[in-house]
């Protein structure tokens, strides 16, 4: 297998011979239009000075017009065809990369920065995708006209034309190196800082609340403004390989033509030359450079997708399935039991031993400050994280040997920074359980407390959430996502902070609800372990596991 990260990713664009062979088509046209109507433009020029019979340039004159609208409408066509290619490699590339992240190991996406799985996911798979339209398809075209070209002008003069191929290899390859070698410095530099950059502005601006009251926020700001400082800086010492690559095709086309003209007039002056191929000798090198004039651009494209390609597939790998997976389904009540369970992430804290036996409709709230192992020991009882030492059993199985997908149908695991997405109120809910209909969903977001706002709304709940998250307050946003983890189909319910940014009294009824077997909100049945920073007195909790943020590197739970 190549180990060129591109090579590895371009499969991931699913991209057909057909769709790629029409783009270059389309293209090779367009820019052999504009190289043809440079020849037949320079033939009618001379040949119009020798004042010929009108109807001696009729046809001429009618094929140069053709050419000119020709051009446009193969330009046109290629953009349809590249763009459309582009498109739908784009669309298969994320469709496999979300796939192989649900399948494979959920700590691959789950260790990483908000900011960072954003990019990858986003705008890494858009530079991609960039290589069909700005590298794959230029190329091809350029290659094709270079070659033609040459080969037109070698029939005329074969001097202009190894004048000519030496300029086009300086245009075609010099210039494009340089452009590569100044995207890479750009891009190897800044691309932790663009990192840094995106995680601390989507964290001021989720959390801006927080961090205000936390008094954080212009700490978190500066870091921001810090990293989009040092990309910015990357970006300027990148700046000279890249004004040497911008200059090399210039000074090709002018040294070409120069040559060329300097070489017609010895043939011409020797007689060994006609007017009209004189005019085709200088007038035909520019209209070639046309298609090495892409390339930087092209090698720019190529470095920066090599470089997403990179990232990509250090989410992919990480993400690769056990090579032993779990083969076992749960057809009992869903008891999880964890003994001597310590929890965390690589390099980070790690919780003390943790016995705990959530029987099928406990209740247990943990309860805790930031940062001192909560959200990491929800995510390590439902298989998300592996424990650092100790077992996790659901009905006397260890995690390992249950199927991937009996285990997150049975014990799910539900995030307070969970996505919403620019779709339905309805559509949001069914990312939980995909046949809710619009009478069960009503239900439940009138449970959650969100009947009012919902019966507000223009079409109720197949109101689009313009926007996702930010279509809606942050209490609104954590009561849908409650009313989704309630949608659930799973018999093992871990909340992380669900009344997080609402007002104390509606937050805690809600908890004592959720941590009510008759509360209302959640079948006898079914187990709810939930994560809070503050937990009302009087609560119908069968357990309460306070957390305290160790100083030193263990967290110790302490029942």
């Amino acid at each position: 297998m190549s180990r060129d990260p591109l090579i590895r990713a371009l499969p991931l664009l699913d991209l057909q011979p057909g769709w790629v062979v029409r783009a270059v088509a389309a293209g090779v046209a367009t820019l052999g239009s504009a190289l043809a109507l440079a020849a037949l433009s320079a033939w009618l020029i001379t040949r119009a000075w020798q004042m010929p019979p009108v109807l001696d340039l009729s046809v001429a004159v009618v094929a140069v017009r053709a050419l000119g609208i020709s051009r446009g409408v193969f330009r046109y066509l290629e953009r349809l065809a590249t763009h459309d290619t582009a498109l739908r490699g784009t669309t298969s590339a994320r469709t496999q990369l979300y796939q192989r992240l649900a399948d494979g190991d959920p700590a691959a996406a789950a260790g990483l920065r908000r900011g960072e799985l954003l990019a990858r996911t986003g705008a890494d798979v858009d530079t991609l995708g960039d290589v069909v339209v700005r590298a794959i398809v230029p190329i091809a075209v350029s290659v094709v006209l270079a070659v033609a070209a040459v080969g037109i002008l070698a029939v005329i003069s074969p001097a202009s034309a190894l004048v000519l191929a030496v300029a086009l290899a300086v245009s075609g390859v010099a210039a494009p190196w340089l452009s590569a070698r100044a995207a890479r410095l750009a891009e190897t530099s800044g691309a932790d800082a663009r990192a840094r950059f995106s995680e601390d502005a989507v964290t001021a601006l989720d959390h801006a609340v927080e961090l205000r009251v936390a008094g954080r926020l212009d700490r978190t700001v500066s870091r921001a403004v810090r990293s989009e400082h040092a990309a910015v800086a990357a970006t300027d010492r990148a700046a000279a390989p890249s004004a040497f690559a911008d200059a090399a095709t210039p000074l090709a086309v002018g040294v070409s033509v120069i040559a060329s003209l300097l070489i017609g007039m010895d043939l011409y002056s020797s007689g060994t030359m006609s007017p009209m191929a004189m005019g085709v000798l200088v007038l035909l090198p520019l209209s070639a450079f046309e298609a090495t004039g892409a390339l930087p651009a092209a090698a720019v494209a190529l470095t920066r997708a090599r470089i997403a390609s990179r990232r990509i597939l250090a989410v992919l790998d990480a993400a690769v399935a056990d090579p032993h997976p779990g083969d076992r389904e749960l057809d009992g009540p869903a008891e999880v039991v964890a003994k001597h369970l310590r929890c965390g992430w690589p390099g980070g804290q790690v919780t003390a031993p943790l016995d705990l036996d959530l029987r099928p409709g406990a209740r247990v709230a943990i309860v805790g400050g930031s940062g001192s192992g909560k959200t990491t020991t929800l995510m390590t009882l439902a298989g998300l994280l592996p424990p650092v030492s100790g077992t996790v059993q659901v009905d006397e199985l260890d995690l390992h040997r249950i199927r991937s997908e009996a285990l997150r149908r049975n014990v799910g695991f539900f995030a307070e920074d969970a996505h919403l997405f620019a779709t339905s109120v309805l559509e949001n809910l069914r990312v939980a359980r995909g046949d809710i209909q619009d009478a069960e969903a009503l239900t439940v977001l009138e449970s959650v407390g969100l009947g009012g706002w919902v019966s507000g709304l223009p079409e109720g709940v197949h109101t689009t959430l313009a926007g996702g998250a930010r279509a809606v307050s942050g209490g609104q946003r954590r009561r849908l996502l409650l009313a989704r983890a309630l949608l659930s189909p799973a018999r093992v319910l871990l909340l992380d902070e669900p009344t997080e940014h609402l007002d104390a009294d509606a937050g805690a009824d809600l908890l004592r609800r959720l941590l009510s077997r008759y509360g209302g909100l959640v079948p006898p049945q079914r187990t709810v372990v939930v994560v809070t920073h503050q937990l009302p007195e009087d609560t119908s909790a069968d357990l309460v596991i306070r957390v305290e943020k160790a100083e030193s590197e263990n967290a110790l739970p302490t029942p």
